[in-house]
Protein backbone atom coordinates (compact mmCIF):
# COMPACT_ATOMS: atom_id res chain seq x y z
CA UNK A 1 0.00 0.00 0.00
CA UNK A 2 1.34 3.42 -1.11
CA UNK A 3 0.97 6.35 1.09
CA UNK A 4 1.15 8.50 -1.86
CA UNK A 5 -0.86 8.75 -5.16
CA UNK A 6 1.22 6.82 -7.76
CA UNK A 7 1.02 6.76 -11.55
CA UNK A 8 -1.28 3.11 -11.59
CA UNK A 9 -3.22 4.03 -8.34
CA UNK A 10 -6.97 4.14 -7.84
CA UNK A 11 -7.87 7.26 -5.58
CA UNK A 12 -11.32 7.57 -3.35
CA UNK A 13 -11.39 11.52 -3.45
CA UNK A 14 -13.88 14.59 -3.16
CA UNK A 15 -14.14 17.18 -5.34
CA UNK A 16 -15.47 19.79 -6.56
CA UNK A 17 -15.13 21.52 -10.08
CA UNK A 18 -16.23 24.99 -10.42
CA UNK A 19 -16.38 27.00 -13.79
CA UNK A 20 -14.79 30.74 -14.77
CA UNK A 21 -17.89 32.54 -12.94
CA UNK A 22 -17.47 30.89 -9.68
CA UNK A 23 -20.90 28.21 -10.23
CA UNK A 24 -20.11 24.39 -9.27
CA UNK A 25 -20.06 22.39 -12.68
CA UNK A 26 -19.79 19.29 -10.34
CA UNK A 27 -19.05 17.82 -7.05
CA UNK A 28 -18.73 14.46 -5.65
CA UNK A 29 -20.25 16.02 -2.10
CA UNK A 30 -23.35 17.42 -3.83
CA UNK A 31 -23.67 13.23 -4.76
CA UNK A 32 -23.46 12.70 -1.67
CA UNK A 33 -20.10 10.11 -1.79
CA UNK A 34 -16.79 10.14 -3.10
CA UNK A 35 -15.46 9.54 -6.49
CA UNK A 36 -13.10 6.56 -7.26
CA UNK A 37 -10.32 7.04 -10.21
CA UNK A 38 -8.34 4.60 -11.39
CA UNK A 39 -5.11 6.54 -12.83
CA UNK A 40 -3.25 5.32 -16.17
CA UNK A 41 -6.40 3.56 -17.54
CA UNK A 42 -7.15 6.54 -19.73
CA UNK A 43 -10.43 7.62 -17.89
CA UNK A 44 -8.76 10.54 -17.18
CA UNK A 45 -6.15 13.05 -19.02
CA UNK A 46 -2.79 13.04 -17.83
CA UNK A 47 -2.68 16.63 -17.30
CA UNK A 48 -5.32 15.99 -14.37
CA UNK A 49 -2.94 12.66 -13.44
CA UNK A 50 -0.30 15.16 -13.17
CA UNK A 51 -1.90 17.31 -10.60
CA UNK A 52 -2.90 14.08 -8.69
CA UNK A 53 0.57 12.48 -8.45
CA UNK A 54 2.14 12.27 -5.18
CA UNK A 55 -0.68 13.26 -2.83
CA UNK A 56 -1.02 11.71 0.20
CA UNK A 57 -3.99 10.35 2.11
CA UNK A 58 -6.20 13.89 3.88
CA UNK A 59 -4.15 16.11 1.39
CA UNK A 60 -6.04 18.76 -0.08
CA UNK A 61 -5.20 20.47 -3.72
CA UNK A 62 -7.17 23.45 -5.34
CA UNK A 63 -5.60 23.86 -9.27
CA UNK A 64 -7.43 24.74 -12.33
CA UNK A 65 -7.01 23.10 -16.01
CA UNK A 66 -8.48 23.98 -19.17
CA UNK A 67 -11.73 22.55 -20.31
CA UNK A 68 -9.89 21.06 -23.58
CA UNK A 69 -7.19 19.43 -21.41
CA UNK A 70 -9.79 17.50 -19.67
CA UNK A 71 -12.74 16.97 -22.04
CA UNK A 72 -10.90 17.21 -25.59
CA UNK A 73 -10.23 20.00 -27.76
CA UNK A 74 -13.42 21.43 -29.80
CA UNK A 75 -13.71 19.31 -32.94
CA UNK A 76 -14.98 21.32 -35.95
CA UNK A 77 -16.63 17.68 -36.99
CA UNK A 78 -18.96 17.49 -33.79
CA UNK A 79 -20.81 20.44 -35.02
CA UNK A 80 -23.94 19.52 -36.95
CA UNK A 81 -26.65 20.85 -38.98
CA UNK A 82 -30.57 19.99 -38.77
CA UNK A 83 -33.34 21.06 -40.63
CA UNK A 84 -36.36 23.01 -38.39
CA UNK A 85 -38.25 19.60 -39.77
CA UNK A 86 -35.99 17.31 -37.73
CA UNK A 87 -37.49 18.65 -34.30
CA UNK A 88 -41.50 18.99 -35.43
CA UNK A 89 -42.21 16.19 -32.56
CA UNK A 90 -40.31 18.06 -30.11
CA UNK A 91 -41.02 22.06 -30.70
CA UNK A 92 -37.98 23.92 -31.89
CA UNK A 93 -35.68 24.35 -28.98
CA UNK A 94 -33.91 27.58 -27.49
CA UNK A 95 -30.24 28.46 -28.46
CA UNK A 96 -28.24 27.27 -25.30
CA UNK A 97 -30.64 24.56 -24.86
CA UNK A 98 -28.87 21.10 -23.86
CA UNK A 99 -30.78 18.04 -25.69
CA UNK A 100 -30.15 14.35 -25.69
CA UNK A 101 -29.73 12.98 -29.69
CA UNK A 102 -29.97 9.20 -30.20
CA UNK A 103 -26.74 7.85 -32.61
CA UNK A 104 -26.76 5.29 -34.83
CA UNK A 105 -25.51 2.80 -32.58
CA UNK A 106 -28.09 3.60 -30.08
CA UNK A 107 -26.47 5.56 -27.38
CA UNK A 108 -27.39 8.97 -26.39
CA UNK A 109 -25.44 12.20 -26.82
CA UNK A 110 -26.13 15.53 -25.57
CA UNK A 111 -25.95 18.72 -28.21
CA UNK A 112 -25.82 22.40 -27.74
CA UNK A 113 -28.20 24.33 -29.58
CA UNK A 114 -25.99 26.99 -31.30
CA UNK A 115 -27.78 28.75 -33.25
CA UNK A 116 -31.15 28.91 -35.45
CA UNK A 117 -31.13 30.21 -38.70
CA UNK A 118 -33.69 29.89 -41.49
CA UNK A 119 -34.44 26.73 -41.44
CA UNK A 120 -31.56 25.66 -40.00
CA UNK A 121 -30.52 24.98 -36.40
CA UNK A 122 -26.74 23.86 -35.52
CA UNK A 123 -25.59 21.69 -33.10
CA UNK A 124 -22.35 21.16 -31.19
CA UNK A 125 -21.70 17.92 -29.54
CA UNK A 126 -18.48 18.69 -27.95
CA UNK A 127 -17.95 18.37 -24.73
CA UNK A 128 -20.01 21.92 -22.99
CA UNK A 129 -17.06 22.63 -20.67
CA UNK A 130 -14.28 22.11 -23.17
CA UNK A 131 -14.05 25.46 -24.09
CA UNK A 132 -13.91 26.92 -20.38
CA UNK A 133 -11.10 27.04 -17.37
CA UNK A 134 -12.19 24.62 -14.85
CA UNK A 135 -10.85 25.16 -11.23
CA UNK A 136 -10.73 21.99 -8.85
CA UNK A 137 -11.11 21.55 -5.48
CA UNK A 138 -9.81 17.82 -4.48
CA UNK A 139 -9.53 15.94 -1.01
CA UNK A 140 -7.33 12.82 -0.92
CA UNK A 141 -9.64 10.50 1.09
CA UNK A 142 -8.07 6.81 0.18
CA UNK A 143 -5.19 5.37 -1.74
CA UNK A 144 -6.84 1.85 -2.69
CA UNK A 145 -4.20 -1.09 -2.11
CA UNK A 146 -6.19 -4.21 -3.38
CA UNK A 147 -6.56 -2.02 -7.24
CA UNK A 148 -2.98 -1.23 -6.88
CA UNK A 149 -1.42 -4.59 -5.91
CA UNK A 150 -3.37 -5.53 -9.29
CA UNK A 151 -1.82 -3.54 -11.03
CA UNK A 152 1.61 -3.74 -9.90
CA UNK A 153 1.07 -7.58 -10.51
CA UNK A 154 0.09 -7.00 -13.73
CA UNK A 155 2.63 -4.70 -14.44
CA UNK A 156 5.75 -6.38 -13.02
Amino acid sequence: MSTQVQPHSAVLLHFTMKLEDGSTADSSYSQGKPALFSLGNGSLSSELEQQLLGLSIGEKKSFSLPGDVIFGKHNPDLVQYFSLRDFTETGIPEIGTIMLFTAMNGSEMPGVVKSIEGESITIDFNHPLAEQQISFDIEVLEIDPQLESQNANING
